[in-house]
């Protein structure tokens, strides 16, 4: 569990970097990292760089903190995140939520490529989440808790924001995505599940399985984030007829599902930022 030091560390060395406050955060998953390439008036800085944080080892992430533009708003987005299976702790994988937190932002997107389990689900869709399942045996608030950075124990009955989550609705029938909601399923990985396992997730309610986004969503929760997640169905994993993963297919999937998913961001910021500025 985080201190308050362990999050200023950071948080100081990039505000002597940076002259503005983001307003917007963004964790860019598999094969979704050419959005931070239309960050304008960006600067980047490697994980290695950053005081606290650790160096992504995922294929497809390239590990860069991002500051800039998107669309006039100001954002800072994570090109790769870190994940458990990588052997990093639930603090090194969080760390830099509260960080993008503590810099200003006051909203969190956060993105994956996932397995889909729900039948009305094909490759190349987009999830809405509106819940998730926790599997993955440990959670990042465990340990003494800061009250600076949030309560010990913080409500988890809406996780993702339900105007955010109707925001991106109305996106996606304005751009014509195919997108629905549902609940991602978080296991660690690195492997994938067996078709025991896809016919136990499927039976508790999930509609798509990743080893990812649940950690940073539940700190995200605790330090205080309006969460918009979304997931691009890569696979799908129906036990009765499952194949074998090729992980470059996955990649490649994401990578086309991508202007869809740039455009339910896009479309979402928007209007959250003309709200703003209409109050």
């Amino acid at each position: 569990m985080h201190t308050h030091e362990d999050v200023m560390a950071p948080v100081e060395w990039l505000r002597a970097k940076i002259k503005t406050r983001p307003k917007a955060a963004i964790i860019l998953g598999t094969g979704l990292g050419s959005l931070a390439e239309e960050i304008s008036k960006r600067v980047a800085f490697p994980y290695s760089e950053i005081p606290g944080f650790v160096t992504s080892t995922s294929q497809g992430h390239k590990g860069e903190l991002v500051f800039g533009q998107l669309d006039g708003i100001p954002v800072v987005a994570m090109e790769g995140r870190f994940h458990f299976y990588e052997g990093y702790s639930m603090d090194q994988i969080t760390l830099p939520v509260r960080v993008m937190r503590a810099l200003g932002a006051d909203i969190l997107v956060v993105s994956n490529a996932a397995g889909g389990m729900n039948p009305m689900m094909h490759k190349g869709d987009i999830v809405l989440l509106d819940d998730h399942i926790n599997l993955m045996g440990v959670n990042p608030l465990v340990g003494p808790n800061d009250e600076r950075l949030g309560p010990r124990f913080p409500d988890m009955c809406r996780p993702y924001d339900p105007e955010l989550l109707e925001m991106a609705e109305h996106a996606s029938v304005h751009f014509g995505i195919r997108a629905r909601r549902g609940v991602y399923v978080a296991l660690t990985g690195p492997c994938l599940e067996t078709r025991a396992e896809y016919r136990f997730l499927r039976q508790i309610g999930a509609d798509c399985v990743g080893m990812s986004t649940v950690p940073e969503v539940i700190v995200a929760v605790h330090c205080g984030f309006r969460v918009l997640g979304l997931s691009v169905i890569t696979d799908q994993c129906f036990p009765d007829v499952l194949e074998a993963v090729d992980i470059a297919r996955i990649i490649a999937t994401a990578q086309a599902a991508e202007p869809g998913m740039k455009a339910l961001i896009r479309g979402v910021l928007r209007k959250v930022f003309e709200k703003d500025t209409e109050k």
